[in-house]
């Protein structure tokens, strides 16, 4: 595989409707049968490309992974929100399009989103996927990250666990 094609970079506002096509492809694959399908619909519907294109304008950190030219995968990352926990920065989504998971393109651009926050003093990271997405959580396993809580979240009568995995300073 030629690695000249993989580029890491960040989102411009005329990526919106990839990454809305990215988020659509991915969580579809990831949530079907996890999240009740009307509550996946109205949350992958709310992401179209204007949605993408207000969160770029708004300087949101995104990254999109475009390989060959086509948008593959985005991440969304800052401070941690869970302020309970000792982890200075979050991943908040890292996402590929189905046909480009397992090919090394997550890993890339997991370590891409913490090279980024580590020039931002943010050495320590966390993410949460919920406990029944065995590919995330497997994923996360694989890259180092260690389960350091859990919670419950509802989506609309179902009540399902998220897993947050950590990184501490120390881990690259």
């Amino acid at each position: 595989m030629n690695t000249d094609a993989i580029e890491i970079r960040l989102a411009r506002p005329d990526d919106a409707s990839a990454i809305a096509e990215v988020h659509d492809l991915a969580w579809r694959n990831a949530y079907r049968g996890l999240i009740p399908g009307p509550e996946l619909e109205r949350m992958v519907e709310r992401r179209g490309a204007k949605w993408w294109k207000n969160a770029i304008d708004r300087k949101t950190r995104i990254v999109v992974l475009a390989f060959g030219g086509v948008v593959a995968g985005y991440a969304t990352y800052g401070r941690n929100r869970a302020l309970g926990l000792p982890f200075q920065g979050e991943i908040f989504e890292l996402y590929l399009r189905p046909e480009y998971q397992g090919l090394g393109f997550g890993r890339r651009l997991f370590s891409a989103v913490r090279r980024d926050l580590a020039g931002h003093a943010v050495k320590s990271i966390l993410v949460w996927a919920l406990a029944d997405n065995e590919g995330a959580c497997g994923f996360y396993r694989r890259l180092g990250g260690e389960p350091v809580d859990t919670t419950v979240e509802s989506f609309g009568s179902a009540r399902l666990q998220k897993i947050a995995f950590g990184w501490s300073a120390a881990a690259g």
